[in-house]
């Protein structure tokens, strides 16, 4: 769900998702399809709030231009974008769809659609949902509309029309280069988000913001089935100094299995 953000001569969009607060305690529907969304309290992702803050940034950088949020979901996640322009985006477009059933491809595949009207020069994305923790929908996007895609960046140089991103591995860092238009995916340690002000709080809701039916897009992804994890067994105390160091090793070995 994108947010774009034009300044000078180059536009950015930023997709953002919907996602239940990572505080909420999931319970499962009765069909055991999905989740019961009574009470469930929603809120921006976190890794898209960063993917915000740097769009934001890169905006004051340039010293001109504009961050248009633009959402995939149901009517409520107008809540969503007046936070994100309460952050400092300039205006709202809600992609309404009130089913919540699309999967990573038919949701890229929409995303994709109202991204490629604004002709962007860079698109982000946080690194991944919370809720699902696919991290599909940035390469989905990014393969329909033709661009390369970096992922985990945590640091983001534009000069010229390129781009210097570096992203983390395990054991040490890549520094990747690439021209305009390129996609990104936004990971911790880019940014720290900022909170959102009383006096912009107060502007975010004269802000304009569009609603218009989401793009169709074909799921070939059905979910059959959903289940909490198992709960974690009572912890068990072996003894005490070095005389429980075998039966500790022992049961780690043969109950916990992580020996």
């Amino acid at each position: 769900m994108p947010v774009a953000i034009r300044f000078g001569s180059m536009r950015a969009v930023v997709c953002l998702k919907r996602v239940p607060k990572t505080d909420t305690r999931i319970r499962i529907r009765s069909d055991g399809r999905g989740i019961d969304t009574e009470g469930v309290q929603y809120a921006i992702g976190p890794y898209d709030e960063i993917a915000i803050e740097e769009a934001l940034r890169q905006k004051e950088k340039a010293g001109a231009g504009e961050v248009v949020v633009v959402c995939l979901g149901p009517g409520d996640a107008r809540t969503q974008l007046r936070d994100a322009l309460a952050m400092g985006a300039d205006r709202a477009v809600l992609l309404v769809d009130e089913s919540g059933d699309r999967d990573a491809l038919s949701t890229g595949a929409a995303l994709a659609e109202a991204v490629r009207a604004l002709e962007p020069d860079l698109v982000l994305f946080g690194k991944q949902a919370v809720d699902d923790d696919g991290g599909l929908v940035p390469a989905a996007v990014c393969e329909s509309l033709g661009i390369p895609c970096i992922g985990v960046v945590t640091k983001l140089e534009l000069k010229d029309r390129q781009a210097t991103a570096h992203r983390q591995i395990e054991g040490g860092h890549e520094v990747w280069q690439a021209p305009l238009p390129l996609g990104i995916t936004c990971q911790k340690g880019l940014n720290e988000p900022r909170y959102a002000s009383l006096p912009n709080i107060m502007k975010a809701k004269k802000k304009p913001l569009e609603e218009k039916p989401a793009p169709q897009a074909e799921c070939r992804v059905e979910t059959l089935s959903l289940s909490l994890p198992p709960p974690r067994p009572k912890g068990k105390i072996v003894g005490k100094g070095a005389a429980a160091a075998s039966d500790l090793a022992r049961l780690l070995h043969e109950e916990a299995k992580i020996l």
